[in-house]
């Protein structure tokens, strides 16, 4: 046998039994010590004041039609259009988590001298490390749990942010409404301004006889009710455009339906007569579009004082929060279980190391012994 054969076999001289072996003879340090330490972690568990967890379900409001979407919703070819005023669970959660609410729960229960913090900032972010908000994403519920160290003061906050919940989404629904009012008072008073002109114009112009052969009544009605709805189209590609993208599909189908309404307004404009009579019947035409413009924003604005005389939609409450009667945390039991596995993991892996540095010194020592056999026996020869 050739020295490098003799090399080979001492360098191979590990395999798993070995392991298996080295293993077995520490079973009882690895076993006990893990143990050891679990029954340790569960003690010290004993140290730490338990927290308390109470819980909340909530189904969210359900936003009512607004009075501009109703209004809309009366022209044929605009009731179609969806209404850009719902709000969804993802944004309800977002409001929950805000600065606005938690700064009236730190108010509420003093929680800046519960959690000990100077700084309302670090209360602000102690609260939320006890607050969770989940979206229920098949029913559509959304569930509130708070976590404090007292069962009674964990209930109440819960029950707390139920009542920031109503409060917030109320708020929200009244400055909508607010809104909508002014902007529709606004317009309404400039229509009733115009009406007023338009009306001073017709009697200044007068009745012509030839006016008869073109039914003016008929053709003037009509023209003014695709004007009124082609400004109430305009009005709603801008408020549509102050909250979204040009590329929204509400938007787009908005747009399409002004582009529609424009095409169908041109063709009547060209139809007109040609007559001595066409003045009076441009200006009939007029005034018919700035009184049916007026009944338009007239509606929007007494359905948009409707809305801010009314709450929110009704928040109803699936689950009132309890005082819960045991603890969440900390588990004893998981808390023992893992420490022991990790201790043990530990250990076992300390043994495998220890293992391998003993038998790689071993090693290093019988490769001397191995290197120094051949030149003795050239040495006797």
């Amino acid at each position: 046998m050739s020295m490098s054969e003799i090399q080979t076999n001492g360098s191979q001289e590990l395999g798993t039994l070995d392991y298996v072996l080295e293993l077995a003879r520490h079973s009882r340090l690895i076993v006990l010590g893990g143990l050891l330490a679990g029954v340790l972690a569960v003690a010290g568990s004993f140290l730490v004041k338990p927290t308390f967890t109470s819980r909340a379900v909530v189904l969210p409001p359900v936003q009512p039609q607004s009075g501009a979407g109703a209004a809309l919703a009366s022209l044929g070819a605009l009731a179609g259009l969806p209404s850009s005023s719902g709000r969804g669970p993802d944004q309800f959660v977002s409001l929950l988590l805000s600065a606005n609410v938690a700064d009236r729960m730190i108010e509420r229960f003093d929680l800046m001298q519960v959690y000990d913090s100077e700084l309302r900032i670090v209360a602000r972010e102690e609260f939320w490390r006890n607050l969770r908000v989940i979206i229920g994403r098949r029913d559509g519920l959304i569930v509130i749990e708070v976590d404090d160290k007292e069962p009674s003061r964990a209930a109440a906050m819960a029950e707390g942010m139920v009542d920031e919940f109503r409060r917030v989404s109320n708020e929200l629904a009244i400055s909508e409404a607010q809104q909508r009012r002014k902007f529709f008072e606004v317009r309404r008073a400039e229509a009733a301004e115009r009406l007023q002109a338009a009306q001073e114009v017709l009697q200044r112009v007068g009745f012509a006889a030839g006016s008869l052969k073109a039914e003016p009544k008929a053709a003037a009605e009509n023209y003014a009710r695709l004007r009124a709805e082609t400004t109430a189209a305009e009005i709603r590609v801008k408020m549509l455009l102050s909250t979204m993208t040009e590329q929204a599909p509400e938007v787009q189908q908005q747009l399409g339906a002004l582009a529609a309404l424009r095409v169908r307004l041109q063709q009547l404009e060209r139809v007109g007569p040609k007559e001595e009579s066409g003045d009076y019947i441009t200006r009939f035409r007029e005034y018919k579009y700035q009184e049916a413009l007026l009944e338009q924003f007239s509606r929007q604005y007494e359905l948009a004082r409707v809305d801010e005389g009314r709450e929110g939609g009704l928040l109803q409450v699936v689950d009132a929060p309890q005082v819960p009667e045991r603890k969440s945390r900390p588990k004893r039991a998981m808390v023992g279980i893992s420490v022991s596995l990790g201790v043990g993991l530990l250990l076992t892996l300390w043994v495998i190391v220890r293992f391998q540095l003993r038998c790689g010194q071993r090693s290093d020592r019988r490769q001397q012994l191995l290197r120094q056999i051949w030149p003795a026996l050239r040495g006797h020869r």
